[in-house]
């Protein structure tokens, strides 16, 4: 795959992703939405945080067994029930991204959601990746 991360000059600069990604390759896949979910179908953790890093594990978990990589990521949707908790919690949500997922940011956004399937979710990252 080949990707090119797009930061315009004359925009604000990105923090923890970017405006755009071109993304070139023969395999598009679509990431489903995880929560922090363990292997029992329980959530994880009390804390945004802890729920993110979880969610982002599961995330991952999945793309590699679909066979790509962190880099391979194009676009994240982040579903967060408190966007000023999250804005609270950035620059550790941001050490876990970077920790579990690298510098390559994809484009992504945050949306604030009123509830998520599971009542104890704090957060839900869904997205899609393109492979060589």
């Amino acid at each position: 795959m080949t990707t090119e991360r797009i930061n315009p000059p004359g925009m604000s600069p990105p923090a923890g992703f970017s405006h755009a990604v071109v993304a070139g390759g023969s395999r598009v896949v679509f990431l489903a939405g995880q929560t922090a979910l363990d292997a029992d179908g329980k959530v994880t953790g009390t804390t945004l945080p802890e729920q993110f890093a979880r969610a982002l594990a599961n995330l991952l978990t999945a793309l590699h067994a679909a066979g790509g990589t962190p880099a391979d990521l194009a676009r994240v949707t982040v579903y967060a029930t408190d966007v000023a908790a999250y804005r609270a919690h950035a620059a550790e949500l941001g050490r876990i991204w970077r920790e579990s997922a690298g510098r390559d940011y994809p484009a992504m956004a945050v949306v604030q959601v009123v509830r998520l399937w599971d009542e104890e979710a704090l957060v839900e990252l869904d997205g899609f990746a393109v492979l060589p």
